[in-house]
């Protein structure tokens, strides 16, 4: 995995500019700690830093290969799992390599298939390739978006890169934040709108997109989306398929020539990926890594709720035996997630998911002290319907985002003068009717006599997969990447995505249970306790100093006159709040594990935020 970054300008000769591409790339030097390279031409220049995973030495970027009297240079992020199929067809082609990178084979694929190529990949990417004889720079991202890839556009400029501190980074660039720019901080946060960079004038390359530029413009589309299909597997196929898919996409992603490990929580998702891998490695004879997270004193102060049953701990031991990895325990004190949740901020350029941001970024610092890659069980729940909007009408009848539907505490939040600029409510419902109008439909769902029933299923399924699934892969990639560590999300592969998006719900709710399908085909492969263990979220702390930790910086910032939050906040309002933390702690106002004590981290970190990019309003 690496940082990349690049400059597209008809006008200017960027030769002249080398310190441009050198500061943007500074910026993402926690993201590819091991090399870094610039290649700079006329019109166009590419910046690298690398993180060193495959072909250490044959896969150093900007990479530069030539045919005839055109000339092809990459700069890429990401990994293509399906590296030797390709390179299998493209020596058939004639085509001979210097080396065994993904890197290499992706910058050939698109010399012999141009931007069709993107159709040809399984991996987690976003590239740029710029072809010397067509003037022409092609942009993509992989299908989930588990690679960001954001871009600024203005007259006859494109600036593109990893993320968006190193689009700031850019003197072109200005840090400003329009009307549409708060209504996504206070209203849609964490998540974030498919599209919007939040920052004014940057965009996100959507997933599964494509642009391309060249004198004549800039053309942008999908390679790649769901479609609604008849499911036509019996109930026997269904379940041997979602296995054999599963366990393909992990094994594919057990390649690496720098030390591999999993993260494992006892849950079901990281189960099922540790049982994998650890049977890959007892076959050469070496114990797996795993790693998990706990914090200082839960064990004295969880309390079970309907969101987290019961603690990961004696699970997480269960699987290490059972499987005989070699396990690594890590344990965090309250006070480092609190001091850490500014770093979350410099990780992920935004304010994010409070400590379950920090509590992330901590335990990858710990990680990659072990190992470079690791496999992590993100996207089961929302492609196998694991969260509670799955199973609760309530949610489901909620009107919105349903992991977002107590709007009440964010409007709590806002100024009056705020919320009559973004119309709040407004925004909010704007944003979820257009995702409800990309649902993907079929004739078979509209005429069938459960469509009512099988509909409400499907829009959970794309509302989850489409919004509140990238807030979770951005949080991964960017915790994770800021301390140069890879982690790998197999249950992200588009194959599993596209045969269980048509599977109907009936059979993807086997039993009644959340992910019911994925425990079935899971069968023998883990213990029958762990296989069918509760849900049971990311770790959070339970040690009631988090609350007063947050509440008194909050205090202090809300008394700090010079604070850039004051004018955007109800400031009685949160006072309010923080005499009476604990009144709406039953219900989350985002996902199932932020409550009111991680809004007051939220707020920190906003305000934060606000300081340290030096965000103008306009």
């Amino acid at each position: 995995m690496c940082g990349i970054v690049g400059w597209l300008d008809w006008n200017n000769d960027l030769s002249q500019y080398p310190k441009v591409i050198d500061n943007m790339v500074d910026t993402l030097i926690p993201r590819g700690p091991d090399a870094r390279g610039k290649w700079i031409s006329e019109h166009i220049a590419f910046g690298h830093s690398r993180l060193a995973v495959v072909d250490i030495e044959g896969g150093k970027q900007p990479m530069i290969r030539g045919r005839d009297h055109e000339l092809f240079t990459i700069t890429y992020n990401g990994e293509v799992y399906n590296t030797e199929a390709i390179r299998q067809e493209l020596l058939l082609k004639g085509y001979s390599f210097r080396g065994h990178s993904d890197t290499e084979v992706l910058l050939l694929s698109y010399m012999e298939w141009g931007v069709d190529c993107v159709s040809k990949l399984n991996g987690i990417f976003a590239f740029g390739i710029w072809d010397s004889q067509k003037e022409s720079l092609f942009l993509a991202r992989d299908r989930m978006g588990v690679k960001p890839l954001f871009y600024f556009r203005k007259d006859s400029t494109v600036i593109f890169a990893s993320e968006i501190k190193a689009l700031l980074a850019h003197p072109l660039i200005p840090a400003e934040v329009d009307t549409e720019g708060l209504a996504e901080l206070f209203m849609i946060a964490p998540a974030r709108t498919p599209g919007h960079g939040v920052i004014r004038n940057i965009f996100e390359l959507k997933p599964g997109h494509c642009l391309l530029i060249n004198r004549s413009g800039l053309k942008k589309w999908a390679y790649w989306q769901l479609y609604s299909t008849p499911h036509e597997d019996n109930f026997k196929t269904t379940v041997e398929k979602v296995r054999s898919l599963v366990i393909d996409a992990i094994s594919r992603q057990l390649v690496s020539d720098v030390p591999l490990g999993t993260l494992l929580s006892g849950g079901l998702d990281s189960s099922i990926i540790t049982a994998i891998a650890s049977d890959s490695y007892q076959t050469k004879n070496i114990a797996l890594p795993t790693f998990s997270i706990d914090y200082v004193d839960n064990d004295k102060y969880f309390q079970a709720n309907d969101f987290q049953p019961n603690p990961d701990a004696p699970w997480v031991k269960e699987m290490s035996r059972y499987l005989q990895t070699d396990h690594h325990y890590f344990y965090l004190d309250t006070p480092e997630l609190t001091n850490a949740l500014k770093d979350a901020v410099i990780a992920r350029d935004f304010p994010g998911m409070a400590d379950v941001d920090s509590s992330l970024l901590l335990f990858s610092r710990k990680i990659k002290e072990k190992v470079t890659v690791g496999l992590s069980g993100e996207c089961a729940d929302e492609i196998f319907g694991g969260y509670p909007w799955f199973h609760r009408q309530d949610l489901q009848d909620a009107g919105t985002f349903p992991w977002a539907s107590h709007l009440e505490t964010r409007l709590r939040v806002l100024s009056p003068d705020l919320s009559r600029r973004i119309k709040p409510l407004e925004y909010v419902r704007e944003r979820y009717l257009d995702a409800l109008r990309e649902i993907p439909q079929s004739d078979s769902t509209k005429s069938s006599s459960d469509s009512n029933h099988e509909e409400t299923f499907k829009r959970i399924s794309y509302l989850t997969l489409t919004r509140f699934m990238p807030t979770l892969l951005d949080r991964k990639d960017r915790m994770t990447m800021a301390t140069g560590l890879e982690v790998r999300v197999p249950f992200c592969d588009h194959r599993i995505v596209e045969y269980v998006w048509n599977i109907p719900w009936e059979i993807k709710n086997y039993q009644n249970r959340e992910k019911g399908l994925l425990r079935l085909a899971m069968d023998g492969i883990l213990p029958e306790d762990i296989l069918w263990r509760r849900k049971s979220p990311y770790p959070k702390t339970h040690n009631p100093q988090f609350l007063q930790n947050v509440t008194n910086e909050l205090q202090l910032i809300l008394d700090d006159s010079s604070s850039p939050l004051l004018d955007l906040v109800n400031k009685k309002s949160i006072l309010e709040m923080t005499q009476n933390p604990t009144s709406g702690a039953n219900k989350p106002w985002f996902g199932q594990l932020m409550d009111t004590p991680r809004l007051f981290a939220f707020l920190i970190q906003m305000d934060f935020w606000l300081r340290t990019y030096k965000i103008k309003f306009v």
